[in-house]
């Protein structure tokens, strides 16, 4: 069952990103796959940064081409999650985020949105012509992991850091 779709961010999308932000803000929460917008000072420039991504010519330095995506309800158009898909990996990326980033609203955790989420991700990877997925975790996140193997990931390693334990699982297209 496709409850969700995934889109590209516009514009008129300010206020449900800008209340998505403020939810995990309030949670005091993680926000992964959502192309900086933890640390954007206003919608705008957050915007306009992830158009310049979206291609290899005006991506930030220091950064790899992103497409980031809203996970919207088909029926409704609320904005259940974002997912952010790297169009290549960079050698911190090979370590430690991988091609995908994604985070479901705090609100809309523990409805399977996470597993459909990644699955849409997967079809985008597809259309960039990415045959393998790199997907990293939190060893502690227990939801993340099983979300990925879900989908097919399998374990390669994990890397331990002072700080924490990041397992690595690729997903064969």
């Amino acid at each position: 069952m496709d409850r969700l779709k995934l889109v590209l961010p516009t514009a008129a999308d300010k206020q449900a990103i800008w209340d998505y932000r403020e939810e995990f803000l309030d949670n005091n929460d993680h926000l992964d796959g959502t192309g900086g917008l933890a640390d954007a000072q206003d919608f705008e420039s957050w915007y306009q940064n992830n158009l310049a991504n979206r291609s290899p010519e005006t991506v930030r330095p220091g950064l790899v081409p992103a497409s980031t995506y809203l996970a919207v309800l088909q029926d409704s158009g609320e904005l259940i999650g974002m997912i952010d898909i790297r169009h290549r990996l960079n050698e911190a990326l090979l370590q430690f985020g991988g091609h995908i980033g994604y985070s479901v609203r705090p609100s809309r955790r523990r409805q399977g949105y996470a597993v459909e989420m990644l699955r849409l991700g997967l079809a985008e990877c597809r259309k960039l012509g990415i045959d393998r997925v790199l997907l990293t975790c939190d060893k502690t996140n227990i939801g993340s992991a099983k979300t990925i193997q879900h989908n097919g990931g399998i374990l390669e390693n994990e890397i331990q850091t002072p700080d924490r334990i990041t397992q690595r699982y690729w997903i064969a297209l």
